[in-house]
């Protein structure tokens, strides 16, 4: 039940934050529905063909995401055992959010709700939203399972060690890379984040989505890389599908460009991600 409340919350927060949208429409909600599912495929779509479209800024962007997460895959072994080590440190409660919040079924149940809430007020903004949401969800969510495949990374708990690969090997224990949990909780998080304009909100947002994927490597499903590239995905995913939807609806979050950066920084026997918003 209180996971349940956790849910409402959210979706209330999210509509009393896209209340300045405007309720009036002449269109009945099965015209929304239809306009509304077929920018979710579109968007899909959009977002798995714009590789085709990147220039060299795009490739460096990428370039830098692959090495990245490649630096950190060379510390995957004591960055999550250390992780793994302090698990019972943390309070029960945030574990299972983390589990719970990350599963396909919730995330899904949570990203429906947004919509329906939407449709139901007929109010634009929030339809967006669950637009986004769910085709975010989706088209990140197709792909990790594909790379899951591909790459066939053993998880931690096999103890085969980091760098053992199986491709298209059936079994669960070689589904590591990247984390599915990780990939859906941040995907919406990075989503409903673009509702707001103050950063500490932001902040709070993502930390939010984070949590999921600190809670896989915490209970060895997965490796510090396999949810730092998660995240790019997330990322890269749900900015693209929003500047697809930019041209199918008049509501814009925060009328604003978007002008969101996201940078690695290193140096001597340190690492870290900067993020400019």
């Amino acid at each position: 039940m209180k996971k349940l409340i956790t849910f409402l919350a959210i979706t209330l927060c999210i509509s009393l934050n896209a209340q300045n949208s405007s309720n009036d429409s002449t269109e009945t909600r099965w015209d929304m529905v239809k306009y509304d599912v077929g920018n979710m495929f579109k968007g899909v779509g959009y977002s798995y063909a714009r590789p085709l479209h990147w220039q060299g800024k795009q490739w460096a962007q990428f370039g830098a995401v692959v090495g990245g997460t490649g630096l950190v895959y060379l510390a995957d072994d004591n960055t999550s055992r250390f992780i793994r080590n302090n698990r019972e440190g943390i309070p029960k409660f945030i574990r299972d959010y983390g589990e719970f919040y990350g599963s396909p079924a919730n995330n899904y149940l949570a990203t429906s709700g947004v919509y329906a809430a939407g449709l139901i007020t007929k109010n634009e903004k929030l339809r967006r939203t669950g637009v986004l949401l769910i085709s975010s969800a989706t088209s990140a969510g197709l792909l990790q399972q594909v790379l899951k495949s591909l790459v066939g990374r053993a998880r931690p708990l096999a103890n085969l060690g980091k760098d053992t690969f199986d491709p298209f090997n059936s079994s669960r224990n070689f589904h590591s890379f990247p984390s599915g949990h990780a990939l859906l909780a941040f995907t919406n998080a990075y989503a409903i984040g673009k509702q707001f304009k103050n950063p500490w909100v932001k902040a709070g947002i993502y930390t939010l989505g984070a949590i999921p994927g600190v809670s896989r490597v915490w209970d060895g499903q997965h490796w510090l890389s396999d949810m730092v590239f998660a995240f790019a995905i997330s990322i890269a995913t749900v900015e693209s599908i929003d500047r697809y939807l930019d041209k199918k609806y008049d509501e814009k979050y925060n009328n604003q460009q978007k002008m969101v950066s996201w940078n690695l920084n290193f140096g001597p026997g340190q690492m870290g991600v900067t993020v400019n918003f």
